[in-house]
């Protein structure tokens, strides 16, 4: 993680330094020379940082300095954002700051700015030094990582004695070795797919001894491949298993040629165990010398990724699961009461079961969790195993999470960031996708990858993820294309608040009011998740915990304490970029939280009570989320709201009581999701969004529902819309209740809101107009349309062909 913490440090002060701003808010000569030096320094402690996080798994000392170097960069961004967001004023229409600029008062305030940028930028500057200097008490190797976990060398040899379960996937994956098809076109590739210890290769072991696979294949062939996938060394490895012989040959051309020759006409089964690369080119010379074979003959591989499997040409994919319950507890029980006296193994078996349970279904954490109690004689000691969290434990830390180290270390630095911060979930709990990629943004994850955009920056992570055996459960969306929700495995959770463990915390209600778990963090902690129950008082020493970037809080039923809260909330935590206050019972959003600068996610969904929004809120020019889903009483938005322009999503689902929307929303040009658009009666003259104002917004995707379309008494302002331009709309929902009856013109508005081609769902509501159909509805405009719903449109008699 401080890797990527640096990295975007670094990615933040070039643009600082090199940006190109009116001269009002460029930089003087003194800083833009400090923040070069900076850039130098960070750049040689970026050299050493992949040795550094490899080594602080084994190295207390240098988990400490990376602690320090992670809490000086959080300190160098949140410094960086302060003036980006001063700058970022001077691009907001109409604001204040823009119609002082020539006054005195504006050019000592710049000074007064450039002169603390300067102050704290010489001081982190200090900061960043002293770690570079204490960096040579390591002997750090230059980007390489010499302190990685050891990757187990697998071999076929098992003790089928000691395996619990996986009968169901033995016998389907033999059964699909035996499969012989005299027609098959190419070599079938089986894949064995599952994150670290989940029991993938004990699978192949088991298919590989089995008596009536040895009698159908000619050869078999194991070979632990293991990352890197050295081409020429598996070569050999299946060449010396076919002849018996270690080659003399050391050229890849010699090795596939004796291979070829070897295996023609030979039915043979070859195992390639622990397979990492993406890269086909390291596996294409090699399957193309296979492809003599007689048919029958199959590849058997085992991954962690699926991505792995897909580019190796898998024919059938296996998916491995947990173990069942049972089998698990078989499992752990056989190491961990192992040579106990039939006395003790009953008095230890009730809280063993429920150890057990906290293995999920992973056998390596049955075996770890097992061989940690096995030397555990008393009822106590196994007792405070149970009560301890697994990422505690040191046994555990030791034996359980080097498998699981391996396939995080095999993340891009990006993607270690947007696992670990998945810490922040509650365990077995239920992920939204879209909320996990919204708060990933928020946190700046995806700064510096000016190619994409950041919401599809975030699903390909999110995929690759997911690919890589650290989600599970998958909820798909109705079409079952896109996952919507997932899980996390308890064990890669645990693993995620291990990492985690100094920057990360959860406060359920029966520790809340234990100030002394804050404490432990020194001033470290950036992620809070607080679970309050009802009337829980809102613990005061939050306050103090001026550092943090996130700060979700589960309150379950009506709690008051967080509305009286909230302004002192706001005056100290000053660094939060994302904040959710769902389910809060709040009635008032405080005007304090301006002090919020630096905020991107604002989550105040299910507060019914809430009535309006503070003007204050539209200078926080960084939000990029803000949920009010289901603030059913909410009757207006913020009339300045057209100043955050870098709002990119504001989700207003089910806000009933919204009757009109302000002007200034034609200036959020940067939005992607709008759930929804409020058309006006025009009471209010020119203060209000119309329908014409959607031209402006663009980039709208997703879903979108237009409501009080009776009102629009323009059909130019239908046309104006230009709906049809909107390609990344898949749903739309046209509804024609309105405040005043303009019947007649309804049908010449419906024409005029075409929805794009692409469109699967739409819906027309509460049409008042005559019988004629829209041209659109009739013609072959909408080839991808899914579902169709035609609701209270009193006066169509007939439906269109």
């Amino acid at each position: 993680m401080a890797d990527a913490l640096v990295s975007a440090v670094l990615q933040q002060l070039t643009a600082v330094v090199y940006r190109d701003i009116e001269k009002e808010v460029t930089l003087v000569v003194d800083v833009r020379k400090e923040a070069q030096k900076l850039k130098t320094t960070l750049q040689t402690l970026q050299a050493v940082l992949m040795d550094a996080e490899k080594r602080q798994v084994k190295e207390a000392a240098v988990k400490l300095w990376l602690e320090k170097l992670k809490a000086t960069s959080y300190d160098m961004d949140d410094l960086i954002d302060d003036w980006n967001t001063f700058v970022l004023k001077f691009q907001v229409p109409n604001n204040k700051v823009c119609f002082c600029m020539p006054s005195p008062c504006f050019f000592f305030r710049k000074i007064v700015l450039h002169h603390d940028f300067a102050v704290n930028i010489r001081d982190l500057n200090k900061r960043f030094q002293a770690i570079a200097i204490e960096k040579d008490m390591f002997s750090f190797e230059l980007n390489r990582g010499s302190g990685e976990p050891e990757r187990p060398v697998t071999t076929s040899f098992i003790d089928v004695s000691e395996i619990y379960g996986r009968d169901q996937e033995k016998n389907a994956i033999i059964r699909t070795l035996l499969f012989e098809n005299s027609q098959q076109q190419g070599l079938p590739i089986i894949s064995v797919v599952g994150m670290g210890g989940i029991g993938k290769t004990t699978l192949a072991q088991l298919a590989y001894n089995d008596q009536e696979v040895k009698a159908f294949f000619e050869k078999r062939i194991w070979v632990c491949v293991s990352d890197p996938f050295d081409e020429i060394g598996v070569s050999k490895a299946i060449l010396e298993a076919l002849t018996g012989e270690a080659p003399s040959v050391a050229e890849l051309e010699s090795l596939l040629q004796k291979i070829h020759l070897s295996i023609e006409r030979k039915k043979f089964l070859l195992v390639l165990d622990d397979v990492w690369t993406e890269d086909p080119t390291k596996w294409e010379s090699l399957k193309h010398s296979l492809k003599c074979v007689t048919p029958g003959s199959k590849v058997l591989i085992t991954t962690r990724k699926e991505n792995v499997a897909k580019i190796m040409g898998s024919t059938m994919l296996f998916p491995l699961g947990q173990l069942y319950e049972e089998e698990c507890w078989s499992l752990f029980s056989q190491v961990a009461l192992f040579g106990r006296p039939g006395g003790d193994r009953k008095g230890l078996e009730e809280i063993g079961k429920k150890i057990a349970k906290k293995c999920k279904g992973l056998p390596v954490a049955a075996k770890v969790l097992g061989g940690l109690l096995r030397f555990k004689k008393s009822k106590e000691q196994w007792q405070s195993v149970l009560d301890n969290e697994l990422w505690e434990l040191e046994e555990v830390e030791k034996g359980l999470f080097p498998p699981l180290l391996l396939s995080y270390y095999d993340l891009p630095s990006t993607l270690r960031q947007c696992f670990a911060y998945c810490a922040l979930f509650i365990k077995d709990s239920v992920i939204e996708k879209d909320k996990l990629i919204k708060l990933w943004m928020a946190q700046g994850f995806f700064r510096g990858m000016l190619h994409k955009e950041m919401e599809l920056i975030g699903e390909e992570c999110f995929d690759d993820l997911a690919m890589r055996s650290f989600f599970q459960d998958f909820q798909k969306d109705e079409n079952n294309n896109s996952v919507m929700k997932c899980k996390m495995h308890d064990i890669v959770h645990d693993f995620a608040q291990f990492l985690t463990k100094n920057e990360c915390l959860m406060l359920a209600m029966e520790v809340v009011k234990e100030p002394s778990r804050i404490d432990s963090y020194n001033g470290n902690l950036r992620h809070l998740v607080m679970v309050l129950e009802k009337e829980s008082p809102f613990p005061s020493y939050i306050y103090n915990v001026e550092k943090l970037r996130s700060l979700l809080i589960k309150s379950y039923n009506k709690n008051s304490s967080i509305s009286r809260a909230l302004p002192k909330l706001f005056d100290q935590l000053k660094c939060l970029r994302s904040l959710d206050l769902s389910w809060g019972s709040i009635k008032e959003l405080p005007k304090e939280i301006v002090k919020l600068i630096n905020l991107r996610y604002l989550k105040l969904s299910n507060n019914h009570d809430l009535l309006e929004l503070p003007e204050t809120l539209c200078d926080l020019y960084n939000l990029q989320t803000l949920d009010l889903t289901r603030c059913g009483r909410l009757q207006k938005l913020s009339s300045g709201i057209g100043k955050l322009l870098n709002l990119r999503h504001l989700d207003n689902w089910e806000t009933f009581g919204l009757r009109s929307m302000p002007k200034g929303m034609r200036r959020l040009t940067c939005l992607r999701s709008l759930k929804k658009v409020v058309v006006s009666d025009g009471c209010n003259g020119n203060k209000t969004f119309t329908l014409g104002d959607l031209a402006n917004l663009s980039y709208l995707r997703g879903y979108l529902k237009i409501r009080g379309l009776g009102n629009a008494g323009d059909v130019t302002e239908g046309r104006k819309a230009k709906l049809h331009n909107k390609k990344d709309l898949f749903g739309l929902t046209l509804n024609f209740d309105s405040s005043t009856a303009r019947m007649c013109l309804e049908d010449m508005i419906l024409e005029a809101l075409q929805p794009p081609g692409n469109v699967e769902r739409l819906e027309i509501r509460c049409f008042n107009g005559p019988i004629l159909f829209p041209s659109w509805l009739n013609s072959s405009a909408l080839a991808q349309l899914r579902h169709l719903t035609l609701g209270n449109c009193r006066n169509w008699t007939l439906l269109p062909p």
